[in-house]
């Protein structure tokens, strides 16, 4: 039996479409229903669905005021506030296509993104770095200014055409611009059931920042068109505060990365959430241990989704299917998935790479400007997502690891050949590798491992790195070594660094 799940038809995306015209659907029925809470420990900012609807709209045509087309490309350098998802929106609603990044990117980084996508206008907050540029350039004031603008209207058209760009690290080291169509929002109805369990009455909480592609799909977007609330810690407020937040706004559904759920809990600690039916988690894999700290704290299950930038979600648990113990869990329903070899689809319960179907509407464009790039991606009709799984008769999926050397730092994927070409250009170094290392259970960082004539500071290091990566990029530590290990033909041994440091530090 070959390992190949169809989990059966998805309805077909409608045409004309808008995918802000979607999220925005059920805000005209319940105008006064608040779509938006920002929490803070001394109250919060609320939103209704007609405030934050016209809000979009009226960004909109702000936009179109200030000279951009249809298709035309726009920048996002915005921080961790609500100005960030209302011109996202707004951008998508008047057709043209925001390219959201990280603020942690450095200058040197963004210049990358500039030349690869040569965006009509950047957005910009005033402290997050950006290059000089010949681009036009609205800042954050500008962009406020435009909420009470008369409302745009929605650009309708087709489902295929493109509506977004993000970024994710190749395996090249070069990051790659994914580009999706609108029709991506449709296909995330599929992780309403296969995976949250959402309902209209929801108050849903995302411990991500506003501007994280994770926080802005499944903690704004996705509650947002089933007419729930989205609950947004603001960014002052730390993972211990948390639990008193949860309380308070009353909360059914927490979603987090991993990592935000192991800095909440102390030894034996209860959480008095009433309200809280489960927990989410995505963006690297989620430990037993904080699975059973969580239910042991809560009484409720965490179910967890496995995804990528290129196409969201579409493996998980959910409260009508919990994944298999040890497992990710199953394709949700619409999807096909299979377990690939190098001839095709392997036999139940034998490894081999996750792959997804090229049919799949939530699947991306493609790579912008790299068409040999988005071809390597593909195996006849399946596109291989580049992690090791095995499925069982049941279609339940187990995650084994990486079939190449890219690392996870805090749910964000990072190439360890960007990191090393940074770290290559200081002086003192003459080879680098880098490598992601558990150094505590459920805890695992970046470490640089390097030769040179002499061992370097490591605060010095560190500095340099921040200058040319963004933080979650850059090393937590740096070891030299006399050399880096190889195999028999020169090439680097990733997987064999882990023993050095273990022998540096006495861990087994």
């Amino acid at each position: 039996m070959h390992a190949v799940f169809d989990a059966g038809p998805s309805a077909p995306c409608p045409s004309p479409f808008n995918l802000a015209a979607h999220v925005m659907g059920r805000a005209e029925a319940q105008p006064d229903k608040i779509a938006l809470a920002i929490l803070r420990l001394s109250g919060a900012e609320r939103w209704s669905y007609a405030r934050l609807h016209a809000a979009i709209r009226g960004t909109g045509t702000g936009l179109m005021r200030a000279g951009l087309q249809p298709g035309d490309r726009m920048l996002m350098r915005l921080g961790n506030t609500v100005e960030f998802p209302i011109a996202y929106l707004g951008a998508i609603a008047v057709g043209l296509v925001p390219i959201p990044t990280s603020s942690q990117l450095t200058a040197p980084e963004v210049a990358g993104i500039i030349a690869t996508t040569q965006p009509r206008l950047i957005l910009r907050a005033g402290d997050i770095a950006c290059p000089e540029t010949e681009i036009p350039v609205l800042y954050e004031p500008a962009l406020e200014a435009m909420r009470d603008l008369p409302p745009a209207e929605y650009d309708m058209g087709d489902p295929d055409r493109l509506a977004y760009i993000i970024y994710t690290s190749g395996t090249s080291g070069t990051p790659r611009a994914v580009c999706h169509a609108h029709r991506a929002i449709w296909a995330r109805r599929m992780m309403y059931d296969g995976w949250y369990g959402l309902r209209g009455d929801d108050r849903l909480c995302h411990a991500g920042a506003f501007n994280w592609t994770f926080t802005l799909g499944t903690g704004l977007m996705d509650p947002w068109a089933m007419g729930a609330t989205a609950l947004i810690p603001a960014p002052e407020v730390t993972p211990d505060q948390l639990p008193l937040l949860l309380s308070r706004h009353d909360t059914t559904i927490f979603a987090a990365a991993p990592g935000v759920y192991r800095k909440i809990f102390k030894q034996n600690m209860k959480l008095a959430l009433p309200r809280l039916r489960h927990g989410l988690a995505a963006g690297e894999k989620l430990s037993d241990t904080i699975r059973q700290h969580w239910q042991d704290a809560t009484g409720t299950p965490v179910f967890e989704a496995y995804g990528m930038s290129e196409c969201s979600t579409f493996i998980s648990g959910s409260p009508d299917h919990p994944a298999a113990p040890g497992t990710l869990g199953r394709p949700q329903q619409g999807r096909r998935v299979a377990i690939v070899g190098p001839e095709g689809p392997v036999e139940t319960n034998e490894e081999g790479t996750i792959a997804i179907h090229k049919s799949d509407p939530g699947l991306m464009l493609g790579y912008l400007g790299a068409p040999e790039a988005t071809a390597a991606k593909f195996s006849g009709d399946w596109f291989l997502t580049g992690d090791q799984g095995a499925m069982d008769e049941g279609g339940q999926i187990t995650y084994m690891g990486r079939a190449d050397d890219m690392m996870n730092a805090g749910g964000f994927r990072v190439s360890p050949m960007e990191v090393e070409a940074a770290l290559t250009l200081h002086p003192g170094i003459t080879q680098v590798a880098v490598t992601d290392i558990e150094v505590k259970e459920d805890a695992r960082v970046i470490m640089a491992f390097y030769t040179g004539p002499d061992p370097l500071d490591p605060a010095t290091l560190d500095a340099f790195a921040r200058e040319r990566l963004a933080g979650y990029k850059a090393p937590r530590g740096y070891i030299h070594v006399t050399a880096l290990p190889t195999g028999a033909n020169g090439k680097l041994l990733r997987r064999a660094l882990r023993p050095i440091y273990e022998d540096l530090h006495g861990q087994a």
